[in-house]
């Protein structure tokens, strides 16, 4: 119902208010009452009008920018009358209908992970053949100087050979990649995917980006790469020969331009072209079909759609970019030659052949041959495996390895890095490859180490951890979830945050400028009493200051004025309430002698947590080292067979270890929807499910059937043939997934929120044949209809409901 008489209403402001107040359960709302001062509504709340209203095809659709932009419903329904702008010049254009999914048969598909299980198993074999070979003949080296000789010797050939056969298996499986479509779990996608996993795993891909290096591996794999381009992300091309990146480039880091998605059943390749000098910012995708021209920019935490192309000397940003006056390149350049590239990338070689190689090569040799209950393994047959003794070597191995690392690694990301630190002075330019920047990256580096943000993490002990490293922390306000589990940045020692603000996983510092050329570190200061939320990038001199409210995927502003006092959404970003009454519900648990008593016991029981992630991170350990040291006992005769079989095993143990740790953290039960405080103690056992699993082992199945097996072992109610290329989902139990869904690298599906001091979860439904593109995030409480498609590095807000076959894009995503 409404309050004012009905001949002083539109139709469309009549409706509105009837359909607000079914969904808010009121009994009548004003036309002018705000949507979050007045009403006291939320953005779920405001998505499910939106969706409600959307259904109806009386009324135009409503998005969640327009709920922010118009918060009543007479300014909404008179913005919505007005004549619709014309389009930006960023809209993409997109087809009426979304072609039907073209599903493989179950046949294709247990047919692909078969011909997937064999090659992996065919590697293992292949790397167990070799390594059995030269630890036979490293261990007849006579004196350490011999086996240090003979570990550089045959760690160089080793690396080149690794490095090599990737390259070639890509010209051989493929030859030149061209625009084209291939069925997903066919023979042909076999061949995509064993390129790309060789591709993505070559040592070259994994230790030279940000180097020359790099750089030469691409032009081997086919792309066309100038002269001085400065790639930092790590996100591996693989249909190179359709990757075109001018001279002068620079890549932040977290960018995607892989020249492939996955989309309605298929492996759609298409180009991604760059001109010289191109910038392209922090946590950037880059669709297929995209160009851009010489000297264009696109800003951090922003997309460009299929179809889109940025003109020569244009800056663009947000999701998907439109243009911006702001220029990205931040830093000026700094003379270098080719010498100083060249010696950069020899020494970089040096170190790996006659180093790191050599050391981890040697390490094991002195391991098993020096320890005398260990020594049983260099004599072929089964006593050892069979012997009591072998386990509890292991074990003993495995406590100082694992226990002495951790304290080892500690010491030194809180020491050698402030020693680093005072060869840089911030605001003075560097050249790249030089000695300061090798400074630079060492200290981001040893300070990046992600298994200590993520050991005290989501714990009050975060805030001493990251103090130790360099952050200033001002007078920390102690909540026990100041920060949570992923905090990155370039330096630690220029990485301020203010006082009472509450960090969200997936918060990265950018406190380093690049240009092709040359780079400067600066300070990044986070306001006190903020609440930042997950994925974003803050950049040095972002436009925000005390008391805002930073969500989810947000892109930072670095122009205009100082926000205060206000939330921020989007990207490009716009204002929205700092917070509502919703949220406030639990303030008189942030204060006083309740505060204290429940941050108490928070604090004890995250102790507990800790105690649990390192006992199970150290129990995996153990179960690699005993399968380690058994293949080892297998190392020659037809045991070359089992000694591949055991190597398979110590990487296979991996998602059953780790579903079984998860299953007994829940109680083998599943979890609820849940509304509740951060004292509760339900989101402390919340808590723990984020830290104690493993992730990483994840992406070693990503592309194959065996991720939907782990999924399902983890609680995912997944349907069948879903094609997942690196998706993560952060509450298993509450996800559904239909049939023949594809999920492209980087997306994520998050059935929770939390904001100040206050959680909230829910379930989240993605319909058969639906597609998540790179980097799309999804939130809690929403529904994504049958074939829709959700655009790359799109945000599909909480409570949002996609209807069948639609096409949503943008963040926040609304219809396209």
């Amino acid at each position: 119902m409404v309050t004012q008489p009905a001949d002083v209403l539109t139709g469309t402001e009549t409706v509105f208010a009837e359909v607000l107040a079914d969904v808010a359960r009121v009994e009548r709302v004003s036309v002018d009452s705000h949507f979050f001062d007045d009403l006291g509504a939320d953005s779920l709340v405001m998505a499910h009008f939106c969706a409600r209203v959307r259904k109806r095809g009386d009324l135009p659709s409503v998005s969640m920018k327009d709920i922010y932009g118009y918060p009543t419903i007479r300014s909404l329904a008179a913005a919505l009358a007005a004549t619709a702008p014309p389009p930006l010049e960023s809209a993409v254009p997109v087809p009426v209908t979304i072609e039907a999914a073209a599903p493989a048969s179950t046949r294709q598909y247990i047919l692909c992970g078969t011909l997937q299980l064999l090659f992996f198993l065919g590697y293992a074999w292949g790397a167990a053949l070799v390594g059995a070979w030269a630890y036979g003949w490293i261990s007849a080296g006579s004196g350490l100087i011999d086996i240090y000789l003979r570990a550089v010797l045959f760690g160089g050939v080793g690396f080149i050979g690794l490095c090599t056969v990737p390259i070639l298996a890509k010209w051989v499986l493929v030859g030149r990649w061209k625009p084209q479509q291939i069925r997903v779990w066919s023979l042909a996608y076999v061949r995509f995917w064993i390129v790309k996993t060789l591709v993505r795993s070559n040592p070259l891909a994994l230790l030279t980006v940000g180097s020359p290096l790099y750089a030469i591996y691409l032009r081997a794999l086919g792309a066309k790469v100038g002269r001085g381009v400065a790639i930092f992300s790590r996100n591996v091309p693989v249909c190179t020969d359709l990757l075109t990146i001018g001279a002068g480039t620079v890549i932040r880091k977290d960018a995607f331009f892989h020249c492939y998605r996955a989309q309605a059943g298929w492996i759609q390749i298409g180009p991604v072209t760059l001109g010289q000098d191109v910038f392209i910012g922090e946590k950037t995708v880059l669709d297929i079909n995209t160009s851009m021209g010489d000297g264009a920019q696109v800003g951090h935490a922003s997309a460009l759609h299929s179809g889109q192309a940025v003109p020569d000397g244009e800056q663009w940003h947000g999701s998907p970019a439109q243009r911006t006056h702001l220029n990205y390149l931040r830093v000026a350049p700094a003379p270098y030659g080719t010498l100083r590239r060249a010696r950069f990338c020899a020494v970089s070689l040096l170190a790996v052949f006659f180093l790191y190689l050599p050391l981890a090569e040697g390490g094991v040799f002195l391991l098993l041959a020096k320890l005398p209950a260990l020594r049983t393994v260099l004599d072929p047959g089964i006593g050892a495996i069979t012997s009591g003794a072998l386990y509890i070597d292991a074990l003993a191995v495995s406590l100082v390895l694992f226990f002495g690392a951790v304290l080892a690694g500690l010491l030194l990301v809180v020491t050698v890095p402030r020693v680093l630190n005072l060869w840089l002075t911030p605001g003075q330019v560097y050249p790249l490859y030089g000695f300061h920047d090798r400074i630079h990256r060492a200290i981001a580096r040893m300070t990046g180490i992600k298994f200590f943000t993520r050991l005290f993490g989501d714990s009050s002990y975060i805030v001493y951890y990251l103090r130790c490293l360099g952050y200033d922390l001002s007078r920390v306000e102690q909540t026990g979830s100041n920060f949570g589990t992923e905090v990155t940045h370039e330096t630690p020692f220029l990485s301020s945050i203010g006082s009472g603000t509450m960090v969200a996983d997936g918060l990265s510092l950018m406190n380093a400028d690049f240009s092709s050329t040359s780079f400067q570190v600066s300070r990044v200061a986070i306001g006190p009493h903020n609440f930042v939320g997950n994925n974003i990038a803050y950049p040095a001199g972002g436009r925000t200051g005390d008391n805002c409210l930073l969500a989810t995927k947000t892109m930072i502003p670095l122009d205009g004025k100082v926000r205060e006092g206000v939330g921020l959404l989007g990207s490009p970003c716009f204002e929205i309430p700092r917070s509502v009454e919703r949220d406030s519900r639990f303030d008189d648990l942030r204060t006083g002698e309740e505060l204290r008593r429940r941050l108490h016991a928070k604090n004890r029981y995250n102790l507990r947590t800790m105690g649990v992630f390192l006992t199970g991170r150290w129990l995996y350990v153990f179960l690699v080292t005993v399968f380690g040291l058994a293949a080892f006992d297998s190392y020659t005769g037809f045991a070359q067979v089992l000694m591949a079989a055991l190597f398979a095993l110590s990487v296979l143990v991996a998602p059953v270890y780790f579903v079984l740790l998860e299953r007994c953290l829940r109680g083998f039960r599943r979890l609820q929807p849940n509304f509740c405080s951060i004292y509760d103690p339900y989101f402390w056992r919340h808590e723990r499910l984020w830290k104690v699993p493993g992730e990483a082992y994840l992406h070693m199945f990503d592309g194959t059937p065996f991720k939907n097996v782990i999924w399902r072992g983890l609680g995912v109610r997944i349907g069948r043939r879903v094609f997942d290329d690196g998706c993560y989902l952060t509450e298993r139990t509450l996800t559904a997934i239909g049939d023949d869904c594809m999920l492209n690298a980087g997306s994520k599906i998050q059935c929770h929120s939390q904001e100040d001091g206050t959680f909230k979860s829910g379930r989240t439904t993605i319909g058969a044949g639906c597609t998540l593109g790179v980097g799309a995030m999804v939130h809690y409480g929403v529904t994504m209809g049958d074939g829709s498609v959700l655009a790359p590095d799109s945000f599909l807000m909480k409570g949002e409901e996609i209807p069948e076959r639609a096409r949503w894009g943008g963040n926040p995503a609304r219809e396209m």
